[in-house]
């Protein structure tokens, strides 16, 4: 895979580039290691079939992808077209509708022959205008278009930063390939041992191993079909924000601080009425149970001292 330098603004930060690590050495490795098991179709590689981490995750980084040269991205320089890399990018514009901007952006992507995997617009806070307004989008491209398109989107606005990473997976794309080439053979034994079976025991026990054989096959060949996609289809990242607005200032002069302090104090006065609405139910019922209480206990009170016998006097 090859991807091409795309055209940088002046203003468009350096990318890091991604530094180169031991690929060819471990891919060899892992290949060796993987011929010389691959007799029993189960067992996994060790040093350099590790590295791949083709186990059970969906997609391990391998070896760094080699840098480019000057102002080219990391990732964006493949002089080894048997390599296989996965490749990242992530773009934040300010364009004047992160709307409309994020409409020309879906239809960039499908004219590369790409497609829109998540789409997500924040309406603006106010009436006839984008402030407030966000778009975010995360799209797959061909790999060899990526530049390409990274170079339209300069197009919709002023690209604030840009950024693309490669993580080189060749080591893990052999290994899955090395372990469902095993299996695929213990696969065709077993079937052809199950063809021959001269016991119920026999059959039976060759029949569980084939589809523990089988599950084990279909899982490899899920990963293996994922880590194709990943590497065929790069993934980018785009957010899209309206163009700066000016921070709203202070009060400037007594009139406006004037206007400024009453509109607070109407709104210091509406929420204490608020609170007052919200009391004055429980102010009520309060009030009714305790009449409901101290009225009764002042009456008998009452009674009781008007009821009391007056002692004799000497």
């Amino acid at each position: 895979m090859s991807i091409g330098a795309g055209r940088q603004p002046d203003h468009r930060p350096t990318v890091p580039t991604v530094r180169r690590s031991l690929g060819t050495a471990v891919a060899a490795l892992a290949v060796t290691l993987l011929v010389g098991c691959s007799g029993s179709g189960t067992s996994s590689t060790d040093s350099g079939g590790a590295e791949g981490g083709a186990g059970g995750s969906e997609s391990v980084p391998g070896p760094a992808a080699p840098a480019g040269p000057e102002g080219v991205p990391a990732g964006a320089v493949d002089t080894d077209p048997d390599r296989q890399v996965v490749t990242t990018a992530a773009a934040s514009l300010a364009v004047e509708d992160p709307a409309a901007s994020a409409q020309r952006v879906s239809e960039l992507v499908e004219s590369a022959g790409g497609r829109v995997d998540e789409r997500t617009e924040q309406a603006a806070s106010g009436e006839g205008g984008v402030e407030g307004a966000v778009a975010d989008l995360v799209v797959r491209v061909p790999a060899d278009e990526l530049t390409g398109v990274l170079a339209d989107l300069e197009d919709l606005g002023d690209v604030e930063s840009v950024s693309v990473s490669g993580s080189d997976v060749t080591a893990t794309a052999v290994d899955l390939d090395a372990r469902i080439s095993a299996l695929q053979s213990s696969v065709a034994r077993l079937q052809a041992l199950m063809d021959t079976a001269a016991s119920t025991e026999a059959l039976l026990a060759a029949e569980k191993a084939l589809s523990e054989r089988q599950e084990k096959l279909e899982s490899l060949q899920s990963q293996r079909a994922l880590l194709a996609d990943q590497v065929e289809l790069s993934t980018l990242r785009v957010h899209l924000e309206p163009f700066g607005v000016a921070p709203a200032g202070g009060p400037d002069g007594f009139s406006d601080g004037l206007g400024t302090g009453w509109r607070a104090l109407v709104t210091a006065l509406g929420a204490v009425v608020v609170v007052l609405g919200v009391l004055l139910p429980w102010v009520a019922v309060a009030l009714l149970v305790t009449a409901a209480v101290l009225v009764p206990l002042r009456l008998a009170r009452r009674r009781a001292v008007v009821e009391a016998p007056v002692p004799p006097q000497a």
